[in-house]
């Protein structure tokens, strides 16, 4: 096969340098040292689509580059949704395609100080367009959000609990255009760089205005990981392990017991004798224990994922059930018609039910905790509204059992950093199988991880915050000011095409003519 000439140009060799381009930023995310790579990851990507010779090809670059980038987050869905994990990354990678046309609109050829500034404000807010259309619960949730790579870099974590990691996937946005411009465009160079100072400065305005929550005493709350437990019988296995490293806090002076989701596998009103041994478990230990019952309830249709609070007299009647389910993983889209998916991966065989509202509990000891399920931690939306409801302590129990030889179980811990630090509440996130973490009320991480596949328990003294971050108060209005951003160019984009169609003149119509036929001459 004879190679092109100018390679870069091949719609294929194109495409693929695209999708390449798409999947980069992922580096960013699984090793925390390389948080930095997420500032000049999209730069590969940006240049491509500056360069499309049409904004069709533009287009087409943005959603090759989105393929890309949603396989590289979701790869390790891979082993279970199998040729589902490429649709999905396909479909979804279609969002990003207004984006490239966008990227080719603003920057393409030497773009204008004008062009430059308003770019480092149009295509975040275009990015962050998409962050918010693929967040639907329906088309996979947030999962990778580009701001969520910067989990552990206190400065962002600050940053977070002004704006939530909204204000974090634009400023990262925002710098990659910045530094796209320098690289590619030398009679730009000083408006791009007027715009990483103006960038800098804002950030470092809201780091600084931004307040820090008041330390207000500490609880002891454990966490409970009994480890991998698979085969026949592995829901009784698992219990009686949980049941053994629980009885092991006894003394401790514990707050709070948590186990991980999907922890008892029998509905309790189904089996009260699991009931009374995690009664008595909380008796032993003197504290209040959160399970996450996984089972078909006994008082409506259906199974349900729900964390249960029991004291030492039996259930304190406190239920959360899971509202926010993982696609395939827990229900099937349209089952009527994607129903195949369960003969060619690990896909739900039956629909889980959802919950209808999130719920507070008084936990004892003057404690008062906010429940999530799994997946609902990538939610900021879920953690902001339990912190306007009163909890003091975010709690997400979670599983991951079946990607343990995968990032999703660090990525998943690293989400809980994210929470606390947007809601100025600590947050637990306690798993089967590790990671299982704890973060306190800025973000930081307390205490040690417990890794994947360990079978331990671990004690925490967890910092309780008091006061209200302004994300908690303000809500997401990065997302917002995006929308009125992008409002505001298709305004001033209809005035200009207005003003050009009247402008125009009207092409010049030559008056007609009435040719008189000559009077025959005579004799003729």
């Amino acid at each position: 096969m004879r190679m092109p000439e100018d390679w870069l140009g091949s719609r294929w060799w194109r495409g693929a340098a695209a999708v390449l381009a798409g999947a980069l930023p992922m580096l960013a995310f699984p090793a925390p040292s390389w948080w930095w790579f997420a500032y000049v990851a999209l730069v590969p990507w940006i240049l491509l689509a500056r360069t499309a010779p049409t904004g069709g090809r533009a287009a087409y670059d943005g959603w090759l580059g989105g393929l890309g980038f949603m396989l590289a987050v979701h790869h390790w869905l891979l082993p279970s949704l199998h040729v589902f994990t490429v649709l999905i990354a396909a479909l979804l990678g279609a969002l990003w395609a207004p984006w490239g046309w966008l990227v080719r609109r603003f920057l393409a050829g030497v773009p204008s100080p004008g062009r430059v500034a308003a770019a480092m404000l149009v295509l975040p807010s275009g990015w962050l367009m998409v962050e918010l259309v693929r967040s639907w619960q329906g088309l996979g949730g947030p999962w990778g959000l580009l701001g969520s790579s910067q989990w552990q870099v206190e400065p962002a974590l600050r940053l977070a609990s002004v704006g939530g990691v909204w204000l974090l996937s634009f400023l990262v946005v925002t710098v990659n255009i910045a530094v796209a411009v320098l690289v590619s465009v030398r009679a730009s160079r000083m408006p791009a760089l007027a715009g990483l100072v103006a960038t800098a400065a804002a950030t470092s305005a809201a780091w600084a205005w931004s307040p820090r929550p008041d330390h207000d005493g500490d609880m002891r709350i454990a966490i409970v990981q009994p480890g991998v437990i698979d085969g026949t019988g592995s829901a009784d296995r698992r219990f009686d392990r949980e049941e053994q490293l629980t009885r092991e806090l006894a003394g401790q002076n514990v707050d709070l017991v948590v186990w991980g989701e999907s922890s008892v596998g029998f509905d309790l009103a189904d089996r009260p004798d699991l009931a009374r041994r995690i009664a008595g478990l909380s008796e032993r230990v003197g504290a209040d224990i959160l399970v996450n019952v996984d089972a078909r309830r006994s008082d409506r249709p259906g199974i349900y994922k729900s964390s249960v609070l029991v004291g030492p007299h039996g259930p304190t009647g406190d239920r959360y059930d899971k509202m926010r389910l993982v696609p395939f993983g827990e229900y099937i889209p349209a089952r009527s018609l994607l129903g195949w998916a369960t003969s060619v991966g690990k896909a739900a065989g039956e629909d889980r039910r959802r919950g209808s509202e999130q719920v507070v509990m008084n936990a004892g000891h003057g404690l008062r905790i906010g429940p999530m399920v799994c997946f609902e931690t990538a939610f900021p939306d879920m953690s902001r509204h339990l912190a306007e409801d009163g909890a003091e302590v975010l709690l997400a129990q979670s599983s991951t059992s079946t990607f343990q030889q995968s990032w999703a179980p660090e990525q998943h811990a690293s989400l809980a950093a994210l929470r606390a630090a947007e809601t100025g509440r600590p947050m637990v996130h306690a798993t089967l199988t590790g990671v299982s973490a704890v973060y306190g009320p800025s973000g930081e991480r307390v205490g040690s991880w417990l890794g994947t596949g360990k079978s331990t328990s671990a004690v925490y003294d967890v910092p309780l915050a008091r006061g209200v971050t302004p994300y908690v108060r303000f809500g997401d209005w990065p997302v917002h000011a995006a929308l009125l951003i992008l409002a505001a160019l298709c305004t001033a984009e209809g005035v200009r095409e207005f003003r050009l169609r009247r402008t125009v003149p009207s092409p010049r119509v030559p008056p007609a003519r009435t040719v008189r036929e000559s009077p025959a001459r005579p004799g003729r």
